[in-house]
């Protein structure tokens, strides 16, 4: 498993990984938050790839989506708190390097 050696999150933009291999990864606040790996947003992406018409739900938030805070988990995680109230998504370091907007997905993802 790669571990990052940077990681900058800028609140109103995204999040920037440096990984120890040397490579940057960067993730888009919103990306983010459509690819949180909690159950219930899991499930969301499941619905939508069989019904292209499923309703999204509501969202808490007024403004733009933002991150409200993070917290590293142990060596191996960070987990974000989204400005709409999501929170429940434990971000891997393997999960993130899967989802790398500039990364072809892997087999099974």
């Amino acid at each position: 498993m790669q571990a990052p050696t940077a990681i900058d999150l800028k609140k109103d933009k995204g999040l920037t990984i440096r990984w120890e291999d040397g490579t940057t990864s960067y993730y888009p606040i919103g990306y983010l938050r459509r690819h949180s790996p909690s159950a219930d947003m899991r499930q969301l992406r499941t619905e939508m790839a069989q019904n292209p018409l499923t309703v999204l739900p509501a969202t808490r938030s007024s403004g733009p989506l933002t991150a409200a805070s993070a917290e590293l988990v142990g060596n191996y995680a960070i987990r974000i708190v989204f400005s709409d109230g999501h929170s429940s998504g434990i971000f891997s370091w393997a999960y993130l390097r899967s989802i790398d907007p500039d990364r072809p997905p892997a087999p099974g993802v």
